[in-house]
């Protein structure tokens, strides 16, 4: 049986530690050193910032910490340029041209470029913005060249979203929608699926595509309008608008 999963750290966990008991065991550098505004309640550090301490290290060249009371009660961070993130306790990383990310929604968001944000066994990457969003257990990858994958499923799309369910620390994709204006494509270890949007529900437990759809399994190339893949048995119908439209190609190799 082959299930949607996304293996999710937590990334709550460590970055709380900031403002907590790591305080004292965080090193701060920064070449053009502190600003504190006390009206805005943020501090700036500025050129070649690296935050260190025993549960992550953050590189950037501008690093922004909104406060709420003072300056060890931070609520949001904001990073920009060539930005890395990196927890090997977690096994998360992140890098991109700016990272945000919001203690009380529990959000990191990561912009630009070439950004990937690495989740356990998940690896999103992007040109646009990756998401999630930890409290309602939301995530999103939208621009292009936007790609999900881990052990078991490659997701390719310009916009992808959806929502995960935690159970001992695996993060299960419960709601999954993929669009893109030419062509998405899901693939699992045994069904490679394309079409310009696909749904899944874990519920029925079902991938439904909709347009310009095209299924491969081994040798098996079907084209039609619409599409639904069953990942439980890896069994699959496509039809068309036009009975005439759905095609078939199997190939077989001369021995």
């Amino acid at each position: 049986k082959m299930r949607l999963i996304i293996y999710i750290t937590l990334l709550i966990l460590f970055l709380n530690n900031i403002n907590a008991k790591e305080l004292g065991q965080t090193q701060i550098t920064a070449e053009d050193g502190i600003e504190v505004f006390q009206k805005e309640k943020y501090y700036l550090l500025k050129d070649n910032v690296e935050i260190a301490s025993d549960n992550f290290n953050l590189k950037a060249d501008i690093v922004k910490a909104y406060f709420n009371k003072d300056l060890y009660d931070i609520t949001n961070i904001y990073a920009e340029g060539s930005v890395i993130l990196d927890s090997k306790e977690r096994k998360l990383s992140a890098d991109g041209n700016i990272l945000e990310f919001s203690f009380k929604e529990e959000k990191i968001k990561i912009i630009g470029e070439n950004s990937k944000l690495i989740l356990n066994k998940s690896i999103m990457i992007s040109d646009g913005f990756i998401e999630v969003n930890n409290l309602n257990g939301t995530f999103l990858l939208s621009g292009d060249n936007s790609k999900l994958n881990n052990d078991d499923i490659i997701i390719i799309g310009s916009d992808i979203n959806g929502k995960f369910s935690s159970n001992n620390d695996i993060n299960e994709i419960i709601e999954l929608n993929v669009e893109d204006k030419n062509m998405c494509n899901i693939k699992t270890n045994e069904i490679d699926m394309f079409s310009l949007k696909a749904i899944y529900n874990k519920e029925k437990n079902i991938i439904e595509l909709m347009d310009n759809v095209k299924v491969i399994r081994g040798k098996e190339i079907i084209t039609g309008d619409y599409g639904y893949v069953d990942i439980t048995s890896n069994s699959y119908k496509v039809t068309s608008n036009n009975s005439g439209k759905v095609k078939v190609l199997i190939s077989q190799d001369n021995e």
